[in-house]
């Protein structure tokens, strides 16, 4: 069983191009699975960042990414961060204030609470989750409470925040879960 484990993930590792190819899916659509969230996270939908004005407390707070990707901040109103970077989003508020309300702003911002994950399919029960950083997938379907009798243990169907296709992966003990995914445990065929 081991062997052939180590046959399939060799195989996967020396033919990723062939793979992807069939899949429709793009080579950062596998690799970025096994990432945690970082200074490359793109804020989205859902998410609440802690924004930070120094010397400024009034326009300070926590705040969320509303539906159409904006965070709404006292005096300079709606703030597109949806696609953003935190550096970016950070830079893009300083922006908003030079223009005309303060002097030298200093901004700095952080993800307070992620978006959270979706699972759904051949789990006891199937849903929304809360993201919490360094999640792995097996961990996930354990909070779904675990697989029904029916699921693939082998294999998970995922599809990011922001993308329209789900790739198709191993399961193994280091595929984390990203905020936005849906991950779909298939039926496992007999």
């Amino acid at each position: 069983m081991r062997l052939r484990l180590a046959m399939a993930v060799l195989l996967m590792i020396l033919s990723p191009l062939p793979a992807l190819a069939q899949t429709g899916a793009t080579p950062d659509a596998g690799a970025a699975v096994t990432k945690s969230p970082s200074m490359d996270y793109q804020l989205g939908n859902g998410d609440k960042v802690q924004v930070t004005v120094y010397g400024e407390p009034d326009l300070s707070g926590s705040f969320a990414v509303n539906g159409q990707g904006n965070v709404s901040l006292p005096l300079i109103g709606d703030v597109a961060a949806s696609g953003l970077t935190l550096p970016q989003f950070s830079q893009s508020v300083e922006d908003h204030f030079k223009a005309g309300y303060l002097l030298n702003p200093k901004v700095s911002v952080e993800v307070t609470s992620f978006r959270p994950y979706y699972i759904m399919g051949e789990v006891d029960k199937a849903g929304e989750y809360p993201y919490t950083d360094g999640l792995n997938v097996i961990n996930a379907i354990a909070r779904a409470e675990g697989f029904t009798y029916r699921a693939q243990q082998k294999r998970v169907f995922i599809k990011h925040y922001g993308e329209t296709q789900e790739v198709e992966v191993p399961l193994t003990n280091d595929l984390l879960v990203q905020p936005g995914d849906t991950i779909r445990i298939a039926e496992r065929h007999w």
